[in-house]
């Protein structure tokens, strides 16, 4: 394969992630009220974070990278988590919670698949339908022009919205291929042109940004080390790993590349290094990207080579703020028109990864029920359990912290232990990691779950 075709499908693959690594950013800086310098930055340093991930996850050495061609970006599932530490704690104790998460997971990464008997899909997919339900407040308002904005829910605020809205449901239902797997990013396009000829995007930014920067450690703040934020990253991470597994068994067969208990290790690993690191720059933690994954099934191509080059035109862009201030000119109204969709598919996927294992057993509904209505309660009413001691709050403090717990707890008491384990609603109905593929290493059974999904 000759360097321009690699190069055309490098840049095909990172059109495919794009919207879902800038969208990231531009919620999280919006939410935390970064100026329009800051947000242009946090931009470029997540474009460049994701291509780093990337290049770590392609290699294949000793003690980092899976050698399977994937690409990673920000989960959906952390952007909720994020701006509540940051609300609540400060810039600084994100940034220590991604690191001490992403530091845990490279502790761990040898024996995780041990853990992943404790995030069976009941569990994975009550944290991301909490997840979800808890993002959609955030699109709602931003569609109205973002709280507090002085023309909050004016006519061409919902126009352009749902406009934007319409435009990506159009083209998801009447494209195929390529163009359906960015149907957000055309989505975004379209709904700013709209806005621009409306009076309602400012070029300012864009005219202001340099083109190159020098990458700075600490830009925004500091780490800082505090007790719920680390678990509440922990808990993401942990998740995400999860979701992950998925990817790499998926990208496994495509690829024909067996993969055993060292070569996940290597891919946990990495994960948790792309953490670590994201932490440092005050980035984000960093997971595999799922349409990418679907993208190498509908075109058929699965060489790494494809996946380096989308990882070196990923960090070369994290050098040009001017590319990275062009998506901060989006009009708040049309990203949130873009956010219904994008987290109405976090949704979704908890509901998909629910519905092959609410009816399981008789005690899959209660744990979804008491996991997610704890997880949104607390989030609605957070000093509800205010009366409780301090060590006890920090389980009870947060939506996604409380709502996980609950999921984990229920499911070992009726799931796992042999007194509490619940009966199956149908003979037919084997138990979950029965009915999965598994993959021989040495010995090992690993499992081999198509059931986890990817949210993003």
């Amino acid at each position: 394969m000759n360097k321009a075709k690699l190069a055309t499908l490098g840049i095909q693959h990172l059109l495919a992630m794009y919207a879902g690594a800038i969208l990231v950013p531009l919620i999280i800086g919006g939410a935390l009220k970064f100026n329009t310098t800051q947000l242009t930055y946090l931009v470029s340093i997540d474009i460049m974070m994701c291509g780093i991930a990337t290049l770590l996850q392609v290699a294949r050495g000793k003690v980092f990278g899976i050698g399977l061609p994937l690409v990673l970006g920000c989960t959906f599932t952390a952007v909720t988590p994020i701006i509540g530490i940051g609300d609540k704690y400060g810039l600084g104790s994100i940034y220590g919670a991604v690191i001490t998460s992403g530091l845990i997971i490279v502790l761990i990464s040898g024996f995780f698949g041990k853990l992943v008997k404790f995030f069976p899909p009941v569990v994975t997919g009550s944290v991301v339908t909490i997840i979800g339900i808890t993002l959609i407040p955030v699109a709602i308002n931003n569609a109205g022009g973002g709280q507090g904005a002085a023309d909050f829910g004016s006519a061409s605020n919902i126009t352009l919205a749902f406009g934007t809205l319409l435009a990506i449901i159009l083209l998801y239902r009447f494209t195929n291929g390529f163009f359906r797997s960015i149907a957000i990013l055309i989505g975004l396009v379209l709904g700013t042109i709209a806005a621009g000829f409306m009076g309602k995007v400012d070029f300012t930014p864009v005219k202001e940004a340099a083109w190159g920067q020098i990458v700075t450690p600490f830009y925004f703040a500091t780490p800082e080390f505090h007790v719920v934020p680390i678990i509440t990253m922990t808990l993401v991470a942990l998740v995400s790993l999860v979701e992950s597994t998925g990817s790499y068994f998926a990208l496994s067969d495509m690829t024909n590349t067996p993969i055993d208990d060292k070569a996940l290790a290597r891919g946990y690993r990495s994960e948790g290094l792309a953490s670590i690191i994201g932490g440092i720059f005050n980035s984000f933690p960093y997971t595999a990207f799922s349409q990418n994954v679907g993208l190498m099934q509908l075109t058929g191509v699965k060489n790494r080579a494809v996946i380096f080059i989308t990882g070196i035109f990923l960090v070369t862009l994290g050098f040009l703020p001017k590319i990275a201030a062009l998506t901060t000119v989006i009009p708040t109204a049309v990203l949130g028109g873009a956010m219904i969709a994008m987290f109405g598919m976090v949704v979704s996927q908890g509901i998909k990864m629910l519905g092959s294992v609410i009816g399981e057993t008789e005690g899959n509904p209660m744990i979804v029920a008491c996991a997610v209505g704890m997880g949104l309660g607390v989030t609605v009413v957070p000093q509800i359990f205010d009366i409780l001691p301090e060590s006890v709050r920090i389980l009870t403090s947060n939506g996604i912290v409380a709502g996980s717990v609950t999921a984990i707890a229920m499911n070992i008491v009726f799931n796992m232990l042999p007194w509490g384990r619940s009966e199956k609603v149908k003979s037919s109905s084997l138990d979950s990691s029965m009915k999965r593929e598994a993959v021989s290493t040495k010995g090992k059974e690993l499992p081999k779950n198509k059931s986890y999904g990817q949210v993003h």
